[in-house]
């Protein structure tokens, strides 16, 4: 009895380790970027900061933090160690699918993923301006815009929207009338849009071209499947 006693008196004390580990690990994750911490990351750094943060969001582990504190600690000033450039699509919110908060990372998003002249400015802003280390160029399973790009649809002012993602269908030099129906041709889109967009802004941003030279930033590509919330990555 007694040593049951004490084995049970043991496996409180461990679990109260375990838990004070975890609250002091959750505590430091819910801690806001300043420009010292934002400073103390590399590129890598910052890329695995996302990994761990979709491995967390798709295992259902997501941190939980007091957003309104850090609504006051970015109150005078932010540091996000990355920059996502993501779809308008709801079922992909950047700061969800990468379990990460307020003050954590820029947002650009737009129809199909694609840069232009306002986002990449946008992304100067973002890596040289304020001091973020990385670029991610997030695509995304099942892709409206990417369908209507297959389809050629015509619509409005969506017409010279889509027409950022044409040349990436064109590069596929794809047989037949192309059909949103062919999900395989769709995804095969959706990848090269997300590659193309990468390169676009190596080849239309000195700026950030130096910046990935000198090895402060990096640029990758990464894919977001729908239906499962799992972030894979291109090489």
């Amino acid at each position: 009895m007694l040593l049951n006693r004490r084995q049970s008196i043991g496996q409180l004390v461990t679990l109260a380790g375990i838990a004070t580990a975890g609250t002091a690990q959750a505590q430091q994750s819910c801690a806001v970027f300043t420009k010292e911490t934002q400073a103390g990351l590399s590129p890598d750094d910052a890329l695995q900061r996302l990994k761990d943060g979709n491995a967390r969001f798709v295992t259902g582990k997501t941190v939980n933090c007091d957003l309104l504190k850090q609504v006051r600690d970015t109150a005078t000033g932010q540091a996000p160690f990355a920059a996502i450039v993501g779809c308008m699509d709801s079922r992909v919110p950047p700061e969800l699918v990468f379990d990460q908060r307020i003050g954590d990372i820029f947002s650009a998003r737009v129809a199909g993923n694609f840069v232009n002249t306002d986002i990449i400015g946008s992304l100067e802003y973002a890596t040289a301006a304020a001091g973020s280390k990385l670029i991610v160029i997030l695509g995304h399973s099942d892709c409206g815009a990417v369908k209507g790009t297959v389809d050629n649809v015509k619509l409005g002012n969506l017409t010279a929207t889509l027409a950022n993602i044409r040349p990436s269908l064109e590069k596929l030099n794809y047989q037949g009338v192309p059909s949103s129906k062919d999900k395989a041709l769709v995804q095969k889109v959706a990848d090269q849009n997300a590659r193309d967009a990468a390169t676009a802004i190596l080849t239309r941003s000195d700026v950030i071209a130096q910046q990935v030279k000198d090895g402060k930033v990096k640029i990758v590509s990464a894919m977001h499947d729908v239906a499962t919330g799992q972030i894979s990555w291109f090489a």
